[in-house]
């Protein structure tokens, strides 16, 4: 999870806080189980879509849970990690940068950002996205919490930081539909992918 320039003035995104959101057992928000899981669905879902995974950004990559995972499924596959947490990227190496401005020499075929945006307000949370739009040309994971998951007991509240901005889902869909189709499981195609879709293998009118 990454600390992006406006989070929460709040929030320190120091080695306390991973330890109880991601080391901890007891208290972690996602495991390794999680995300083996998660991305068996991503990358098997991709795979069945023919989209080309060739060079893979995870920006806001925490832990780096998802390489191990995205190197199974795409062993041909480069990751790279952005975070904007200096304490992780001094211990696992990770690129120092944000999910509001990064910038690559050429677009990636995957990006992966889970859980950083509802730690941007509104506006900020805009730019991201369209900055992910520009990142990517294949597929985006996404990931992210929304007012209507905290009003509907849909989160854990004991295990998710409170402190997060509770956007609503259409903030989030109505600005990723600007550059992205949702086609479900929070996997979204960059308009720029040639994928051929069936009309009920994407959200669209009703």
């Amino acid at each position: 999870m990454q600390a992006p320039h406006s989070a929460h003035p709040a929030i320190a995104f120091d080695e306390a806080y991973y330890q109880r959101y991601y080391f901890d057992p007891k208290t972690r928000v996602a495991d390794p189980q999680h995300i083996e899981r998660l991305g068996a669905f991503v990358c098997s879902y991709l795979q069945y879509l023919r989209v080309p995974v060739r060079r893979v950004l995870d920006v806001g990559c925490g832990i780096g849970l998802w390489r191990e995972v995205l190197a199974r499924h795409f062993p041909h596959a480069s990751f790279h990690g952005v975070e904007v947490s200096r304490y992780l990227c001094e211990r696992f190496g990770w690129e120092h940068g944000s999910v509001l401005d990064y910038r690559a020499s050429e677009p990636f075929d995957l990006v992966i950002c889970q859980g950083v945006l509802p730690y941007l307000n509104a506006a900020d949370a805009q730019a991201a996205m369209r900055n992910l739009a520009r990142l990517c040309q294949g597929a985006l994971y996404l990931e992210a919490v929304t007012r209507e998951d905290w009003e509907q007991d849909v989160v854990d509240k004991t295990l998710t930081d409170t402190r997060q901005f509770r956007h609503r889902a259409q903030l989030y869909r109505r600005t990723l539909a600007e550059g992205f189709t949702e086609v479900g499981g929070g996997v979204w195609l960059s308009q720029r992918a040639e994928v051929p879709l069936f009309a009920l293998e994407h959200a669209g009118p009703p």
